[in-house]
């Protein structure tokens, strides 16, 4: 499988995750090393530019990332 090209710089997982390290590696593997396609930051990211992505969306938060999309 994969791995997401914006991990070795994705900022939710290089400042907001590395005090919660149990989280952040299950949330790597199941979207960065796994279905990156479904990440929410990834999704933004790509439908409107890395900059928009909001430092607190979590990879599972779909909803507001289709919501932000929209809003654009």
């Amino acid at each position: 499988m994969q791995c997401c090209d914006r991990l070795p710089t994705c900022p939710f997982f290089n400042d907001n995750m590395q005090k919660l390290h149990e989280k952040a590696e299950y949330y790597k593997a199941k979207y960065c090393q796994g279905h990156f396609q479904a990440c929410a930051r990834h999704l933004v990211a790509n439908a409107l530019t890395p900059e928009r992505v909001p430092s607190n969306l979590y990879p599972n938060e779909l909803s507001t990332a289709l919501a932000l999309i929209v809003a654009g």
